[in-house]
């Protein structure tokens, strides 16, 4: 092999080697640029932590907007409670009215009665009249829920009886017991209307 050939072959390998390293070179460098990117990527999408001011004006947001809950809430239930007390009032009234409308027709027989005893002559007519009204007014009651409370022969009871005077016993089953009714008491659905005045054995 000849001088000149070695050189050439020399200069192809130096050639070689120089294509090598720059190609090493262009990837490090590649490879720096990409890695460099990512983590500025990463930076990008972290979320930057919040600073003092930035919190506080969270918490002054979040405050305003529970303040306006509660005040709202505040005004639906007086709203709520202002309904309320007006329906009771309602239903009060109403329950009135139809309790005396249904009474009216029991002072119209009474009117009628009074007009025919100013002309009768007949006690029994007018006693059986009076009875008559009388009964109407007791169903009217019961209709009502409101019954009398059975008091003579029964054994006195605070809850229903309110004692008015003692006296002795006609016997010794009747201590205790109620002998007379001086004023008949009366229920509601089954709560004491009017207690029952009377006289209780002793």
């Amino acid at each position: 092999m000849s001088k000149k050939q070695t050189e050439n072959i020399n200069n192809e390998e130096l050639n070689n080697q120089e294509s090598a390293e720059q190609t090493a070179e262009t990837q490090a460098e590649a490879q720096a640029e990409a890695n460099e990117s990512e983590e500025q990527a990463q930076e990008a999408e972290a979320p930057a932590e919040d600073t003092p001011d930035a919190k506080i004006n969270k918490l002054t947001e979040d405050l305003e907007k529970s303040n306006k809950e509660y005040l709202f809430l505040m005004a639906e239930f007086d709203n709520f409670r202002k309904r309320t007390v007006r329906e009771k009032a309602d239903i009060i009234r109403n329950a009135g009215e139809k309790v005396l409308g249904e009474l009216l027709p029991i002072i119209d027989d009474f009117e009628r009665a009074i007009k025919a005893n100013e002309q009768a002559d007949d006690i029994d007519a007018i006693k059986q009249g009076v009875t008559l009204i009388y009964n109407k007014l007791i169903k009217y009651l019961e209709h009502n829920q409101v019954k009398a409370i059975e008091s003579t022969g029964n054994d006195f009871d605070t809850e229903l009886h309110e004692a008015v005077t003692t006296f002795p016993a006609p016997s010794e089953e009747m201590k205790g017991k109620v002998i007379d009714t001086v004023l008949t008491g009366y229920t509601i659905n089954d709560k004491v209307l009017r207690h029952a005045k009377v006289v209780v054995g002793q």
